[in-house]
């Protein structure tokens, strides 16, 4: 039995918490510049590989913000979070959109 309490409210059943990714690590070690540069053209291409531009850029937004605004972000652009570490995100039309763990901060 579950208390009257704790049910959900209606609309929340698709909506998943953002969490803190686990430390991602290179095979070799990098400097912080070439960590910034992978990064970099990560961001810079990642519309080429599908979906909307404007979704990218609010991934990307929230991949380099604090939780609590990461997540206002994703809700905002409705964003459906599959992977709570942002890793793997649709887009209401259903459009998967893939992060690699090194552009998550």
């Amino acid at each position: 039995m579950g208390c009257t309490g704790s049910s959900r409210a209606k609309g929340d059943e698709n909506t998943k918490k953002i969490r803190k990714p686990k430390p991602w690590k290179h095979s070799e070690p990098i400097t912080r510049a070439q960590l910034k540069q992978m990064r970099d053209e990560f961001w810079d291409t990642a519309p080429h590989y599908g979906g909307r531009k404007e979704i990218w850029d609010a991934l990307q937004a929230a991949a380099e913000a604090d939780l609590t605004l990461a997540q206002a972000i994703v809700d905002s652009a409705g964003v459906i979070v599959q992977a709570p570490d942002l890793t793997i995100c649709y887009d209401e039309r259903g459009a998967k959109y893939e992060l690699p763990k090194l552009c998550i901060m």
